[in-house]
């Protein structure tokens, strides 16, 4: 087994905790750790610093690995990070195959998701992420996150705003992996229409809330309708999926 193999598999199980199995803080659970819950990311840990769970974890590293490999073009990018962790494990796959000339972009507002809009995005109408404080990382903190693995650098980028005024100005940028983790339905347009064209031929794009939120799934639905997109899109598991861009 390779040294870069084994470093990141422990990247992994330390991004979701599996090592120490903290206790999540979601308002739904029992506040005990769950092996199996925190591999399907169906929890909020209290210390991990992701909450998207071993499986999709699993998908990013095995689409990231893919993209170096076949040497699809651009940098990586994750509008919604949280903790950071998802983004944190893109950077440390970079380091472990000495790749020097790529970049991670690490976009969120750093504080929670947006009030719904519901006069301009009314699928939006009755989401209530904006009142879960527990969703809002300050930047330094993401900041001190990277810095705990010796991952902040400078192939490390960080997008800090509403992704309805950061991500027009990305219009353009070549990327070769894109992973949309808003939750809302504007947040996932947001994403989808300022970043797809401009997604390499070969390169992939990861939605985490496909499964789990009815309106992040029906901008999907619409936004591939719209502009006659028919790759096929396969799960990860309960709620993530990824395609390929023929």
């Amino acid at each position: 087994m390779s040294a870069a193999k084994l470093y990141v598999d422990l990247l992994i199980r330390t991004i979701a905790n599996t090592i120490y199995g903290d206790r999540p803080q979601d308002p739904w659970s029992d506040a005990s750790y769950n092996e199996s819950i925190r591999s399907e990311g169906r929890d909020w840990p209290s210390q991990a610093h992701s909450m998207v769970g071993v499986k999709r974890l699993e998908n990013l590293r095995m689409l990231t690995e893919r993209a170096l490999a076949r040497g699809i073009p651009g940098d990586l990018i994750e509008t919604g990070v949280w903790r950071g962790g998802a983004c944190i494990l893109m950077r440390g796959i970079l380091a472990a195959h000495g790749v020097k000339d790529r970049k991670v972009v690490v976009a969120d507002s750093f504080d929670g998701l947006p009030p719904p809009n519901p006069k301009s995005f009314p699928q939006d109408r009755d989401d209530t992420h904006h009142t879960f404080r527990q969703l809002a990382i300050p930047l330094e903190q993401v900041k001190t996150n990277f810095a705990a693995y010796d991952l902040l650098d400078a192939q490390v980028e960080f997008l800090k705003g509403w992704f309805r005024d950061t991500l027009p100005g990305q219009r353009g940028r070549k990327w070769a992996l894109i992973r949309l983790d808003g939750d809302m339905y504007e947040s996932t347009l947001n994403g989808l229409e300022n970043l797809y064209d401009s997604l390499s031929p070969g390169g992939f794009i990861i939605v985490d809330d496909y499964g789990a939120i009815a309106a992040c799934r029906q901008a999907v639905d619409e936004f591939r309708a719209k502009h006659h997109i028919d790759a096929p899109m396969t799960s990860v598991d309960w709620t993530g999926i990824w395609w390929q861009k023929p």
